[in-house]
């Protein structure tokens, strides 16, 4: 009795283990096969209004010249979450001029429009040709790779291929444009004159003159390209330590416009009527000649710490 006991207890055992084992199995393959439908046959989400009038917005040609703006920048948004941000930006405003600082409501409806303002044009200002900066960055890398491409006996397509693979964004986003269209049989000077277009830097300009003119003429390309490498790294490492020691002065062009009005915000918040006498007609011409020299400190500032090499 104890032995036929135990065998019963053993093949359910058995029974229970085998179960999971079919189970865990199925389980696995339902995925797959879930993945692979969901691959074939692609479900369309459901979207909010807001986001079908985004996407519509986006695809306008009234916002192609705001998203040509936000690439040069190397801002990742689309125009209109740049939009949306600057209307939340509003309502932010709005409510700290209003409640926080006690400004008057009709005066925070002309202040907060023209802070926006005021930020989107220094926004660009400041971020004017990230995108080539991060390009011309990558350049360095993708003529070395290209060297050795070309060491190892392959030709240009197929070392812009393996760029395209290999470098990651901005530059590689451009290569891979630039290999579909060689797919395709576009010729290699006009696909580069394509990405030339967006990218007018000198470092660019120079190696496009120099893969077109090895092209043209033969020559050891490998050898050039490591040259050019060299070189573009030297200039990066001389780039990035002006930055470093100019971001000084560069946080103080930030600070120095950002302060007093700070200042002069917590005051009227302290004290009652602190700006009114600002509207009267010297105050303002006091406050003309404030907002100029502010203006004006920052601008200078950042013309001193643009160092151009």
């Amino acid at each position: 009795m104890t032995i036929s006991v135990s065998i019963l207890y053993s093949l359910a055992v058995l029974l229970l283990l085998w179960g999971l084992y079919f189970l865990l199995g199925y389980r696995t393959q339902k995925r797959e096969w879930k993945q692979k439908v969901q691959k074939w046959y692609p479900e369309e989400k459901r979207k909010s209004v807001i986001s079908v009038i985004g996407d519509r917005f986006d695809h306008s040609s009234s916002a192609k010249p705001l998203g040509e703006k936000l690439q040069n920048a190397n801002i990742a948004l689309l125009p209109s979450e740049y939009l949306g941000i600057h209307i939340f930006g509003f309502l932010l405003l709005f409510v700290l001029l209003s409640n926080i600082f006690n400004v008057p409501a009709n005066l925070t409806l002309i202040i907060s429009p023209i802070l926006l303002l005021v930020t989107h044009y220094l926004l660009f200002f400041m971020r004017k040709n990230k995108y080539e900066e991060r390009f011309n960055n990558q350049l360095a890398d993708i003529c070395r790779l290209l060297g050795n491409s070309a060491r190892s006996g392959l030709t240009i397509n197929q070392g812009i291929e393996m760029v395209a693979r290999e470098v990651s964004a901005p530059a590689g986003d451009e290569f891979k444009r630039i290999a579909n269209e060689l797919k395709l049989g576009v010729p290699l000077e006009i696909a580069l004159r394509s990405v030339q277009k967006r990218n007018k830097s000198r470092e660019f300009q120079l190696f496009i003159a120099t893969i077109l003119i090895q092209k043209k003429t033969g020559g050891n390309l490998a050898t050039t390209l490591d040259t050019m490498s060299n070189t573009l790294e030297d200039r990066k490492v001389l780039n990035q330590t002006i930055k470093t020691m100019t971001s000084e002065q560069r946080y103080i062009s930030l600070i120095v416009p950002a302060l007093p009005i700070f200042i002069l915000l917590m005051m009227n918040n302290i004290m009652e009527g602190f700006t009114d006498s600002l509207w009267t007609a010297p105050g303002i011409v006091i406050l003309i000649l404030f907002g100029s020299g502010i203006v004006l400190s920052f601008f200078l500032i950042r013309k001193i710490t643009n160092i151009k090499v």
